[in-house]
């Protein structure tokens, strides 16, 4: 049984997380010019094509992790799109706490939503005795 604070909270943080994750994944859909700069920068493919493909992974995995019965699916696959996001920073020795990071941070609010929200993550993950 989740209790009502920690539900709300629960849905709170991901509400956050979907927010965001919906606009990057719609700015790489358009693509805005700002996205083919970045990703020339990062040493990624500076095409249309490459940033609406990242667009479409982003919205799916977000999508997956917006619908109850698909969250634990969504939630994983996104920590994978974080890490690969943590790694593409490390690899151009990004500052560390406002872009290297920003991955975990997002995965914290991913995982740390859905424990609070659905009690079957918190059997698997169970932090408090």
């Amino acid at each position: 049984m989740v209790s009502t604070p920690a539900l709300w909270t629960g849905r709170i943080m991901s509400g956050l997380a979907v927010l965001f994750l919906l606009f990057d994944g719609g700015i790489k859909l358009v693509p805005l010019e700002i996205v083919i700069t970045t990703s020339n920068e990062m040493g990624l493919p500076a095409t249309e094509s490459f940033a609406r493909f990242l667009g479409v992974v982003t919205l799916v995995c977000t999508a997956l992790y917006a619908w109850p019965r698909t969250a634990l699916l969504g939630a994983v696959l996104l920590t994978g799109l974080f890490g690969g996001a943590i790694a593409t920073h490390l690899k151009l020795d990004s500052p560390l706490f406002s872009h290297t990071l920003f991955g975990l941070y997002l995965g914290i609010l991913v995982w740390g939503g859905l424990w609070l929200r659905d009690p079957r993550v918190r059997q698997v993950m169970p932090f408090l005795a």
